[in-house]
């Protein structure tokens, strides 16, 4: 087994071959992967890469490349690290009783090792509690005759053995789709967990897990996968089944190197924390907050701002920004969308939201064609928009901000 050599890195920033034992090997499995993402990972640059916006964790050939977050490239490196798994779990993406998520600084454990954790803890606990049972058809040869003859398979299969039966016959037992799928993503983490901390529990489950089929699994079998009242308690076992099966890699570089990578688009993560944030500030309010409502613009488009906010009668349009804009200055197509969405939605005011201090005061639409209309009565209605910054960390500068809600709600301007 190769050590496991590990690069830090930001989004936005650059690494080449050669940088902190980036190997051409390394950027070959990296330019296929993004070949598979339509492009959407990183930029193709003079022997490497530039990420995006994209963040999380690569691993491919003995190598982890860990993408942190970092809103602007002026900060200190520092504050960011652990900013992606403390949003991760606010957003609901990660559980805040996961071993790895509560010691990720102490022992220095990264994204995939936090979820390879309690992945192994769901369906330790799913085994634990007794794996069910399903029925499912079998067809095979058997010397008594139960269920249904297959004629055309009994007379190709027993010319010669007149004692036996080919038949298909219901069976009750564990070898189904939900295990197949969870061992599909055992032996994944088998593979990366190799010569790590989580090795022996890793091989544990897999010798108390049931012997089931072994087959590949598809995305279309996940997209069909549907839970019932019985088969509840596995969905957040499948849940990061399916992240793990859908993120994997096989053979991606010349049939050679295998690669796994969980990565996250900061500005859709920062969008749910937003929404998650405000939602949990409006608790016991009469202020309504709903996320991406959606009115038809042309044809089959429709607009969808990232949060509507509705208090005493009037609507606050909010659209959240991950990278910061130059001089606190919104550029013309985001002012343009946000003209759209208080023209559709009647809002009283817009915000587009970034993070960071500081700001901008609201300032009007230059335009007189906006209009309300209520009870066939047709009236003026003025438009504000303006830019907004909003502190991720405490006044520490050490954590997440607990009160980022009701900041933004001072922001927008809306008394609780």
């Amino acid at each position: 087994m190769k050590p496991i050599n590990v690069i830090e890195v930001f989004e936005h920033q650059r690494l080449q071959v050669g940088d902190k034992g980036f190997k051409q090997s390394h950027l070959d499995a990296l330019l296929k992967l993004n070949e598979y993402h339509d492009g959407n990972y990183f930029e193709p640059i003079a022997k490497g890469v530039k990420f995006n916006q994209y963040v999380g964790v690569i691993q491919v050939d003995g190598l982890i490349i860990e993408i942190n977050p970092k809103a602007d490239k002026d900060d200190d490196d520092k504050k960011w690290k652990g900013v992606l798994l403390n949003m991760l779990n606010a957003c609901g993406k990660l559980k805040a009783q996961s071993s790895g998520a509560a010691n990720v600084k102490r022992q220095n454990l990264n994204l995939l090792e936090v979820y390879f954790e309690l992945y192994l803890t769901e369906v330790e606990n799913l085994i634990r509690k007794g794996l069910i049972k399903q029925y499912r058809k079998q067809t095979q040869n058997t010397k008594a005759l139960k269920g249904k003859l297959e004629f055309a398979g009994h007379i190709k299969n027993n010319v010669v053995h007149k004692e036996r039966f080919y038949i298909t016959h219901q069976v009750y037992d564990t070898n189904h789709i939900l295990h197949q799928i969870l061992l599909y993503a055992l032996n994944i983490v088998d593979q990366f967990t190799k010569g790590t901390r989580l090795h022996d529990f890793t091989k544990r489950i897999l010798v108390n897990f049931p012997k089931v089929t072994e087959n590949k699994i598809t995305s279309s079998q996940l997209n069909k996968l549907k839970l019932n009242r019985k088969t509840a308690v596995y969905q957040d076992a499948l849940e990061i089944a399916r992240l793990i099966i859908l993120n994997y890699s096989p053979d991606i570089s010349n049939g050679k190197e295998r690669m796994l990578s969980l990565l996250f688009d900061m500005n859709q993560l920062w969008e749910v924390y937003i929404l998650k944030q405000l939602q949990k500030a409006c608790v016991d309010t009469e202020i309504k907050v709903s996320g991406q409502e959606s009115k038809s613009f042309w044809g089959s488009n429709s607009l969808k701002p990232d949060v509507v906010l509705r208090n005493e009668g009037k609507i606050y349009i909010l659209d959240t920004k991950w990278k910061r804009p130059k001089n606190n200055s919104a550029s013309i197509s985001d002012l343009r969308q946000m003209y759209a969405y208080c023209r559709f939605w009647d809002a009283e005011k817009a915000l587009l939201l970034y993070p960071g201090s500081g700001g901008t005061t609201y300032k009007g639409y230059k335009t007189d064609d906006y209009s309300k209309q209520d009870n066939d009565i047709v009236s003026d209605m003025k438009h504000l928009c303006k830019v907004g910054m909003v502190d991720v960390f405490d006044s520490n500068g050490k954590n997440l901000n607990p009160d980022i809600g009701s900041d933004i709600l001072r922001i927008i301007e809306i008394q609780i």
